[in-house]
């Protein structure tokens, strides 16, 4: 019985005929039975797609990685906070990474995780911070030294970001880095998708 119920509901699905139309003329059980068999029909079509979604998700790449770069040895000191643009671009998978404007931005929500280092002269102070969107999240700083010679300095956080937050490098006024030798970068990638 359950093979002629699920020939007739395939012959029926193939015709372009809708459950509805089939269970007007219909037995009681039969009714009951294609009802139910449309529900189970609804139901997997929901699933099937949830699925996709999170399959989707798990492929969505993210990663970049970037340095200052640069013919020049400094950058700054600045006169007033700058985004520092990372010019060398090293990896830049999702392309959510722009070398023309130094900032990331988030092309799916998801969790982050982001890292800065920077190489400086001793003589000026050094002061970058990590901001997201208009907050800043986390700094790094080195005061000026006539007995230091060089400073060293970077940081990290996971961030919570939705699609189009922007994360980005500021340098304060007065400060500056190293760019040359690629040894300021900014790196960050896609931990998970929400």
């Amino acid at each position: 019985m359950m093979w002629l119920v699920l020939l007739f509901c395939g012959a029926a699905l193939a015709q372009d005929v809708t459950i509805e139309t089939v269970v007007e003329g219909c037995s009681p059980d039969m009714c009951d039975l294609l009802k139910q068999f449309g529900a189970m029909s609804e139901k997997l079509s929901t699933v099937e797609a949830q699925i996709l979604e999170l399959k989707n998700k798990e492929q969505t790449k993210v990663i970049f990685s970037a340095a200052v770069g640069g013919p020049n040895s400094a950058v700054g000191p600045v006169n007033t906070a700058t985004t520092l643009i990372y010019k060398t671009v090293f990896t830049n998978i999702g392309n959510a990474y722009s070398s023309a404007t130094g900032i990331f931005t988030a092309p799916v929500a998801g969790v982050y995780y982001f890292t800065f280092f920077y190489h400086a002269g001793g003589e000026h102070r050094s002061f970058l911070a990590l901001y997201k969107n208009s907050q800043k999240i986390v700094d790094s700083s080195d005061h000026p030294s006539s007995a230091d010679g060089a400073d060293n300095g970077g940081n990290a956080v996971i961030l919570q970001l939705q699609q189009g937050d922007q994360v980005f490098m500021q340098m304060e006024q007065n400060t500056h880095v190293w760019g040359n030798s690629y040894v300021t970068t900014f790196s960050g990638y896609l931990i998970t998708a929400m």
